[in-house]
């Protein structure tokens, strides 16, 4: 590992591409902002994903995350997909609330895990 250890947001389109980030200030947490709230609200036609990396671990979704999930779909509509980028693995919960270990992973993780410090 490299760098300053932080935990990273990507917002995901369709095809993969990274449409946003947002670069946490600790290693443990990304508050909540504004702005981010803003950029999914603004992507919402074209947001699939939305992933984050714990760079110290768990591979697991938070309380905290899954609250946070369970208002993302209820504001959206629809159920989005949502990640969790560790330095050796992603868990995946897809739209469909299958929940998996991401295999291949997904074109994005080593740029997450970049921006994360972890590599």
């Amino acid at each position: 590992m490299t760098g300053v250890l932080r935990e990273v947001c990507f917002l995901i389109g369709p095809t993969g591409a990274v449409l946003w980030r947002d670069t946490g200030g600790t290693v443990s947490a990304l508050p909540d902002s504004r702005e981010r709230w803003q950029a999914i609200w603004a992507r919402r036609d074209t947001l699939v994903e939305i992933a984050h990396s714990h760079p110290r671990g768990p591979l697991a979704f938070s309380a905290e995350d899954l609250t946070t999930m369970a208002a993302l779909d209820a504001a959206l509509g629809r159920p989005l997909g949502y990640c969790v980028v560790t330095a050796e693995k992603v868990l995946r919960r897809t739209a469909a609330g299958e929940t998996l270990v991401a295999e291949p992973e997904p074109v994005w993780a080593p740029a997450l895990r970049a921006a994360s410090g972890l590599t």
